[in-house]
């Protein structure tokens, strides 16, 4: 382990651990506080969005068409804090119908998920997640 007077990995490790903690709480407000101003967003299978504002609406329609909690939080950090990958197991419940996938009927869900992101200045500036769609629609679609 590298110590750089700053302790630069364990403020990445907290800050990413506090962007899931506030997921964990629907604290909205607490995982935008987490991030830049510019943050990118890469949705998994989809679109790259830009800032908060894009974030925080992403985050009002995951709270309408879906339930979820993380648990099994793993964080891995580079020495220098810039990178960061988390690891986890989601377990959702499928609230309303999300368009172009199945008809929700309130079906529960665990699926495997992961992340990646750059942290600089003490944000989190990019959040790139990743889950398999065709494990998750196979859950819920049956």
């Amino acid at each position: 382990m590298k110590i750089d007077g700053t302790r630069s990995h364990d403020r990445a490790t907290e800050l990413v651990l506090s962007y899931y903690a506030a997921f964990n709480r629907a604290d909205w407000d607490g995982m935008l506080a987490t991030l830049g101003p510019q943050v990118v967003h890469d949705l998994n299978q989809g679109a790259r969005e830009t800032g908060v504002e894009a974030f925080a609406a992403f985050l009002q329609r995951m709270a309408r068409h879906y339930r979820e909690q993380l648990r099994d939080i793993v964080v891995m950090v580079s020495p220098d804090g810039t990178r960061a990958a988390a690891e986890y197991v989601v377990h959702g419940e499928y609230l309303v119908t999300d368009a172009g996938l199945p008809q929700a009927r309130g079906q529960r869900y665990e699926l495997p998920g992961g992340a990646f992101f750059e942290i600089r200045d003490g944000k989190i500036q990019r959040v790139t997640n990743y889950y398999n769609l065709e494990h998750w629609v196979a859950q819920v679609g049956a």
